[in-house]
């Protein structure tokens, strides 16, 4: 297969994301139909120096994505780290090494940044996830906790 290409998205490619973050349970019950509001987040970001949506692309379609945000902060000795959010990989293409390049590609973007952590939270019930982060070296450390405003 050929290898998949990692880039910052465009704004035209919001409608290839959204699509990718609907296409499970989870995505289908949170994510809405109307463009307008994810375009607004989109260029929301874009404002935001720290916080990047990025595409794999396969054949130059959007095939899998990922958000990055980089913080700052005071614990762990002043530590920088990384959260990494809606990472998908199209089902079709799943178990060929795209969510691990995905992975590659995330920590490579959160080191150039100067940081020494990188963290993300995943529902409970994505167990299938949760064996590919153990995969790739994550521990399950903490116990998140959300609450809607």
């Amino acid at each position: 297969m050929t290898a998949v290409a990692f880039r910052e998205a465009r704004r035209d490619e919001v409608a290839a994301v959204l699509a990718l973050l609907r296409d499970d349970m989870l995505g289908q019950a949170r994510e809405a139909g109307d463009l307008a509001p994810y375009l607004a987040a989109w260029d929301a970001m874009q404002a935001e120096a720290a916080n990047h949506l990025v595409v794999g692309l396969l054949g130059g379609e959007v095939i899998a994505c990922y958000q990055i945000t980089v913080i700052s902060g005071l614990s762990l000795r002043a530590a920088r780290r990384a959260q990494i959010e809606g990472v998908r990989v199209r089902p079709d293409l799943r178990g060929r090494g795209i969510g691990a390049a995905l992975i590659r590609d995330a920590e490579s973007r959160a080191r150039a940044a100067g940081c020494t952590l990188l963290q993300f939270t995943t529902n409970r019930s994505r167990t299938e996830a949760h064996r590919f982060y153990d995969r790739l070296g994550f521990t399950p450390s903490h116990i998140g906790y959300k609450k809607s405003l």
